[in-house]
């Protein structure tokens, strides 16, 4: 039985080929550094995958981490005063978030924050965890975690 393949994956083949034959060599470039990254994923953890490779969600953590990296570069690269790169690294990081759902706003977020620690029944920092629980399915892909984190921390008084 065969699994369909990613949306993803097909959308970055995709671009790989329109890529090569107009002679975009830095979306091309893009494109290859993340199914670069999709393939060694889907080879390290080929024991648990099978031959499926990954899914939709898989890709997208993927992109997150990858994102993440660019705008870690794009603060070091803007220390550094290398305008150069930061360009570079800010062309990159808008070709990757194309591939991640529609961002939450923050007032979505804070909503949403609220009704996890209701949930949760959380009333200081240390219930964080249990909040988190609740929040991370809801948000992921969708919100940057570090913003989710500081908005619970901020409404458990952490």
């Amino acid at each position: 039985m065969s699994v369909p393949p990613s949306q993803h994956k097909q959308r970055l083949a995709e671009l790989m080929k329109s890529s090569m034959k107009s002679g975009d060599k830095d979306t091309l470039q893009f494109v290859r550094n993340l199914h670069n990254s999709i393939r060694k994923k889907e080879i390290d953890d080929r024991p648990t995958l099978g031959e499926t490779g990954l899914d939709d969600a898989g890709v997208i953590k993927i992109v997150m981490s990858a994102v993440k990296q660019r705008q870690d570069s794009i603060e070091q690269f803007k220390a550094g005063n290398r305008a150069d790169l930061v360009a570079k690294e800010e062309a990159e990081l808008k070709f990757l978030q194309s591939f991640l759902p529609t961002q939450m706003s923050e007032t979505e977020l804070r909503s949403i924050v609220d009704e996890a620690i209701k949930e949760a029944q959380a009333t200081t920092a240390k219930d964080m965890g249990k909040v988190m629980k609740i929040l991370v399915p809801k948000t992921q892909g969708k919100a940057d975690g570090g913003l989710v984190s500081k908005l619970v921390k901020e409404k458990l008084g952490g």
